[in-house]
């Protein structure tokens, strides 16, 4: 059945403190958890809780996506305008495609909750048949964000000549053009 294929995502917390154990790594948990919720497929994790540095960052996006088979790369955190908020500068440096859409309606569903989205640089990107998409650090900003934008990402994977993603209805509703 075509909704049991087991797929690959790949999870990447960006946060200087997280990585250091200073902080509990909530964002990349949230993101899990919503992925259960979310998924009929069964699904394997690539996980990563990584500092604030663009380098380690492009790094970890390639292996992911070019060694580890990941279709989809989630990552939570340094899209905000600090000096260290480095996470949209390297998804950009290693996708062949930028897709402003996600970022837009991210933005545009959290100024439903603060004014400060405006202060975003969420965003996704392809790499070759890997959707690459940028959330927020916030858990909860992390769920209203992945609420907006994930009924298209299944369709996505789809276009890229990915694994079919199958989704509870009861839970998040996909579109798929008929």
């Amino acid at each position: 059945m075509r909704g049991q294929q087991v797929i690959r995502i790949g999870i990447i917390n960006v946060s200087d403190r997280a990585s250091q154990g200073i902080y509990e790594d909530i964002p990349g948990k949230a993101i899990v958890d919503t992925l259960d919720e979310y998924l009929v497929n069964t699904w394997e994790k690539e996980y990563a809780v990584i500092p604030d540095e663009q380098p380690l960052i492009e790094q970890t996006l390639v292996r992911m996506a070019d060694e580890q088979g990941c279709c989809l790369i989630i990552t939570s955190g340094g899209t905000g305008p600090a000096l260290r908020d480095v996470t949209p500068e390297a998804t950009e440096a290693v996708c062949s495609k930028m897709m402003p859409g996600f970022g837009e309606l991210m933005r545009a569903e959290s100024l439903k909750y603060v004014p400060t989205a405006i202060l975003s640089r969420q965003t996704a990107g392809i790499r070759n048949q890997t959707l690459i998409v940028n959330l927020p650090g916030k858990p909860k900003a992390i769920r209203q964000c992945l609420d907006a934008v994930f009924p298209a990402i299944p369709y996505c994977i789809d276009l890229l000549n990915g694994p079919y993603i199958a989704c509870r209805p009861g839970v998040i509703k996909v579109f798929r053009p008929q």
